[in-house]
């Protein structure tokens, strides 16, 4: 703190001082070359040998003014004064007393202030004698870290007894900014002074520890790597001895190599490059090493500007599909156009992404293949079932162990170029959990858009995927988010046909079967009325895996025989429809099943299952109770509502059935549909439902040679289902030739092969009274209608839908 200053006023030269502050009692040798700095220690002479020191603000101004010095500085003695041959003066100066400069006069001669000396007088109190050890403690521990200052210095400041010149010598000493030096000059207070030193000592020494712990560890670092070094060179003179090669640096060498020919993107080559650096500076044996060899070694692994050229041949296209393929004439339309479109376009990675939906076993997998050497590309195949990790698909950060590449990154890595086909097999099986969605993880590397900028976590740079033609496949359409459907352009891949699975069991499957069990050198013959046992006696599915392996169960048993009989080279065997049992034992599936007389509350329900369509029992009984409904056979929510649709339609119309409202309260109804364990839901049994339960509670019974499908209201209306085709044909396959459908899905039937529509019989219906009409078991069903009332009786019976066999 600054106090009063007393005393008169006198003028003294003033010497202007660059970057450096004179403290009272401080002896210093000085070099002086300004003219007017000279002019005043000249005039010191003839002033008693004493002038006024006071330090700049900047020191870059070579004339400076009152306003580019300090207020404060210090009355000097010159002790001794030189003039040397370059016209500098040398001169020794002792500091002795503060002062404040009240004016300041400049001229061509040089400068004078006007000047008030400080007082310099001390009183003594037990917070300055305080004050005062503290200082010369702190100031021993700086001599102590400061190996600047000689030891010699403590002794002459122990024997000090004065605080202010205390102060002012060990502050000459201490190194500091010439702001805060120019503070503690301006601490006229010897107490307040004695406090701001102190305070400026302890920053300093904290300053120091710090510097010296950050020598320390450079220190300890340096020895650590001198010793890796040292170890490392002793080893590899040990290895050169022994004859051993340098794997490591072998190795980088190498992929220096392989980065110089390698065709890559440069933010790629420069990630690379900095990658091998690092590697050079590490040790072999580190962890770290084997994280950054293999990050190197998938970079130079991948197939970045390497393409396969691309085949625009539609021509050969058809012919690879129909060599590869029977049937699936839709399909194989639709990739023609694929490959027409992608011929066409300038850019062709912006072509449609298709997605094959179907049931197992129709082939979807192997269109693919085929569509990959149609095109000429590289085929790699993911399959996506069960993955719930985003990092699967996007790859793991490199922070973690044994990160790795995602599928799409490694399965380009096995295809060796950047545009391969890639299946992205069972899309529909995804799933997600806490670990991230996969499947939003697909939007960005399935839109055409944003993936030619991919980054996989791993490789941590853009890769382009704009190149790679991606086909997936799925069993359900449902199970696929709405934003990765959309995509997508869906195919969709029908169940075969008995007669399709005929052709491709005789073209396809027993030409493979032999082949895979070694007899080529034996002829196998099975005729067409064998194979069509095979499919409608031992396999029920809408493809044909099943068919591939009882057709492989065949050839094996003839295989079997034929070595432990060993039967000579060249004999023939032909598979009769009496041997199967033999063979394959008995028939799995009874085509029997099917009520041959008419049942009272049994209906033949039609389903659309994942393997085609299937003739569904719905079964229905009353008995007395008091009117509770019980639905059974592991139905869904979507089932159960229809069945009470239906119920609530058959109750509607009780009065024309001549069902009195109190018979409900009196019975209770039971609905089960067999083969309990099955899951089964959807509304296309509806029909059926109001059928049997129409059946159950009249008492009236069902014909068991036609089956149904439809969805129904509860005013009576049937609405339009799906699945026809496979509904017509699981129908035909169980003996059933006459089928009811809603009469929105006629437009359907055009889509429905020839060979399943040869010999059925199908019956268009728009209302449940329709349906009623055609199948109970009622003596005149005009009469029926007019006393149930069910609808208007038309003149005309509406048609049905024959076709000849």
């Amino acid at each position: 703190m600054n106090q009063d200053l007393s005393g008169d006023s006198k003028e003294y030269p003033l010497l202007p001082l660059k970057e450096l502050i004179i403290f009272p009692h401080m002896v210093v040798p000085l070099f002086v070359g300004r003219e007017k700095s000279i002019t005043a220690l000249e005039a010191s002479v003839k002033n008693g040998n004493e002038l006024f020191m006071v330090a700049q603000k900047d020191a870059s101004i070579l004339s400076p003014e009152r306003e580019d010095v300090y207020e404060i500085g210090t009355i000097v003695n010159v002790i001794q004064m030189l003039r040397l041959p370059d016209n500098t003066v040398k001169v020794l100066i002792e500091g002795r007393q503060r002062a404040r400069m009240t004016s300041f006069r400049s001229d061509d001669r040089g400068i004078w202030a006007q000047i008030e000396e400080c007082p310099s007088s001390v009183t003594r109190s037990v917070e300055l004698e305080a004050a005062t050890r503290g200082i010369k403690n702190t100031f021993e521990q700086y001599v102590k870290l400061n190996k600047k200052i000689p030891p010699e210095l403590l002794m002459s400041i122990s024997s000090i007894d004065d605080p202010s010149r205390l102060a002012d010598i060990i502050v000459a000493h201490i190194t500091m900014k010439l702001d805060e030096k120019q503070e503690i000059l301006e601490a006229i207070n010897v107490e307040d002074r004695l406090k701001l030193l102190m305070e400026k000592m302890q920053g300093e020494i904290e300053i120091i520890n710090v510097e010296k712990k950050i020598r320390s560890n450079v220190k300890t670092q340096m020895e650590k790597s001198q010793k890796e070094y040292y170890l490392n060179e002793q080893m590899n003179a040990i290895q050169k001895e022994l004859g051993q090669k340098d794997d490591a640096k072998g190795d980088i060498l190498e992929m220096t190599e392989k980065l110089a020919k390698k065709d890559m993107p440069e933010e790629a080559r420069d990630k690379v490059e900095k990658e091998i650096k690092k590697l050079k500076m590490m040790s072999p044996m580190s962890a770290e090493s084997a994280v950054v060899r293999n990050y190197v070694e998938w970079m130079l692994a991948l197939p970045w500007n390497e393409v396969t050229e691309e085949d625009h041949d539609i021509n050969q296209a058809q012919i690879v599909l129909e060599n590869d393929h029977y049937g699936l004439r839709d399909v194989k339309d639709r990739i023609i156009e694929y490959l027409s479109v992608r011929t066409l376009l300038k850019d062709p990675g912006r072509g449609t992404i298709l997605c094959l939906v179907g049931p197992p076993g129709v082939g979807k997998t192997s269109v693919a293949k085929s569509l990959a050497e149609a095109a000429g590309r590289s085929f790699v195949r993911i399959s996506l079932g069960g993955i719930r990790d985003e990092s699967e698909i996007r790859g793991h950060r490199r922070t973690y162990v044994g990160a790795m590449p995602g599928k799409i990154i490694s399965a380009l890595k096995r295809a060796k170029k950047s545009n391969p086909l890639i299946l992205l097999d069972e899309i529909d099986k995804m799933s997600s959990d806490m670990r991230g969605d996969p499947a939003s993880a697909m939007l960005e590397l399935l839109d055409p858009e944003q993936n030619k900028n991919f980054v996989d976590h791993y490789i941590e740079v853009e890769y382009d995927m704009s190149k790679v033609m991606f086909i997936m496949t799925a069993n359900d359409i449902n199970g696929i988010p709405g934003p990765l459907k959309d995509r997508m352009e869906i195919i969709t891949v029908p169940g075969y046909t008995p007669y399709e699975k005929l052709q491709i069991a005789k073209n396809f499957l027993l030409k493979k079967a032999i082949k895979n069990n070694g007899m080529d050198d034996y002829p196998i013959r099975i005729n067409d009325k064998t194979f069509m046992s095979i499919i409608t006696n031992y396999t029920r599915e809408s493809g044909v895996r099943s068919l591939e392996r009882k057709i492989n169960t065949v050839i094996r048993k003839i295989a079997a025989g034929v070595v432990t009989k060993k039967i000579p080279i060249g004999k023939k065997y032909s598979v009769s429809t009496t041997q199967l049992k033999d063979y394959l034992g008995p028939a799995v599936f009874d085509r029997t099943d099917i009520e041959t007389e008419p049942q009272v509350g049994l209906v033949n329900g039609l389903a659309y299952t994942p393997v085609g369509g299937e003739v569904l029992h719905i079964e229905v009984i009353t008995v007395s109770g008091n009117g509770k409904l019980q639905i059974t056979g592991k139905l869904g929510e979507v089932m159960q509502e229809s069945a009470k649709a239906a119920l609530s339609y058959v109750r509607a119309i009780s009065d024309r059935l001549k069902i009195g409202p109190e018979w409900y309260d009196k019975h209770d109804i039971h609905i089960h549909v067999p083969e309990g364990a099955t899951p089964k839901d959807g509304p296309s049994a509806g029909i059926a439902l109001a059928t049997a339960l129409t059946s159950a509670i009249t008492g009236i019974k069902v014909r068991q040679d036609i089956a149904m499908t439809g969805e129904v209201t509860i005013r009576g209306r049937v609405l339009p289902i799906g699945g026809l085709k496979e509904k017509l044909l699981g129908a035909k396959q169980s003996g059933i030739h006459k089928v009811i459908i809603p009469k929105k899905n006629e437009k359907d039937l055009l889509e429905v092969p020839d060979e399943i529509m040869s010999g059925m019989e199908i019956l268009p219906v728009s209302t449940c009274e329709d349906v009623l009409k055609q199948v109970l078991e009622i003596a005149d069903p005009a009469e029926f209608m007019k006393v149930v009332g069910l609808s208007v009786v038309q003149d005309t019976p509406e048609e049905s839908i024959k076709v000849a066999n």
